[in-house]
């Protein structure tokens, strides 16, 4: 990684960067001379801002009072810990590492060792998690005064133990209309705490929107280091190779082993579609004007015309912006207005 990030020093073409972030797997397990290694380097190659958020992605049980010394001294100041659940029923349901007694006390250690900007992560709609555990799990989020909160309903993805389980008829199928019960609540609960809902899945308190997240959804240019890493700057869209031992044996040659993706403009307009309608900003439709074309524009507008009669979208000033029942139904509401 250290290699690639030599050779990838001029991909960013000299922008300053406002974020860091580790994650996914579970980098937690990098030591304190390993993440100081790789944050080094960083700041050796590329201009970082002096403010910048860095994040780690960590597990409850891998955050020990030593381990969060350690990334503080390192540089990390932001945490995205997987609690998933406050409760023993749905931990071991997900076969998570981590206890419930993990999950509330890593949160206070985090707290007590200096991270002032938390996020975690919770999932809802799990056929062990009943409407009052969810409010408890929420309400404990809060009480706690994290800062920021990813919330994602249980999916089931092909090929995984839960699908055979399901398959099999061991455990039961995920429930859509108690995640969407579950996501309404969410939003009530959220609202009256004083967050901002301000992606789909993301809520944060003033002062508190993830950047990394942000710079995603608003198409700014990023850089992915390490097998599968996936990179975007502007025009074209590239993803390392997945395979570890190919990867090592690719950067011992100096040659990053990546497939590249060239945007087309309807590409990059439905992508702008469906990212910016999951945020609280919405599509804005100057910016599809500037970028895509007027004609785009009005054509746009015209098709969402049956979504806010419906009440699932308003036309805010020059944004198109989904209403929380609208949100229920953010990916087929894109999809639909793809070009």
């Amino acid at each position: 990684m250290l290699r690639e990030i030599t050779l990838q020093k001029d991909y960013l073409a000299g922008q300053t960067v406002t974020s860091i972030y580790f994650g996914g797997g579970t980098p937690s397990l990098l030591g304190r001379e390993d993440l100081q290694q790789l944050l080094d380097k960083l700041y050796d190659t590329f201009k970082i801002s002096p403010e910048a958020e860095i994040t780690l992605e960590a597990n409850p049980d891998d955050l020990s009072s030593e381990k969060l010394k350690d990334l503080r001294a390192a540089g990390v100041n932001r945490l995205s810990i997987g609690i998933q659940s406050f409760y023993e029923e749905d931990l071991r349901w997900m076969n998570r590492a981590h206890n419930s007694q993990q999950a509330l006390q890593c949160i206070r250690d985090a707290q007590a060792a200096g991270f002032n900007n938390l996020t975690i992560d919770l999932i809802y709609g799990g056929p062990t998690l009943t409407d009052e555990g969810w409010a408890a799990n929420v309400q404990q989020a809060i009480d706690l005064g994290v800062q920021h909160l990813s919330c994602y309903a249980l999916t089931v993805e092909p090929g995984t133990a839960l699908d055979q389980f399901i398959r099999k008829k061991k455990v039961a199928a995920v429930d859509t209309d108690k995640a969407a019960r579950h996501f309404e609540m969410l939003m009530q609960w959220t609202a009256k705490a004083g967050y901002e809902h301000y992606e789909i899945s993301n809520f944060a308190l003033p002062g508190w929107h993830s950047r990394h997240n942000s710079s995603y959804w608003q198409s700014q240019p990023y850089l992915g280091l390490g097998p599968s890493a996936h990179s975007f700057n502007g025009h074209s869209r590239q993803w390392n190779i997945a395979n570890n031992a190919l990867y090592i044996k690719s950067m011992e040659q100096d040659t990053i082993p990546f497939e590249l993706e060239e945007l087309t403009p309807t590409m990059m307009l439905n992508e702008y579609i469906m990212t910016t309608l999951r945020t609280s900003e919405g599509c804005l439709l100057p910016i599809v004007a500037e970028r895509f074309g007027t004609d785009t524009r009005d054509t746009l507008l015209k098709m969402t015309r049956p979504f806010i009669d419906k009440g699932w979208m308003l036309l805010k000033g020059d944004a198109l912006v989904l209403t929380p029942e609208g949100r229920l139904f953010a990916d087929g509401i894109a999809s639909d207005l793809f070009f």
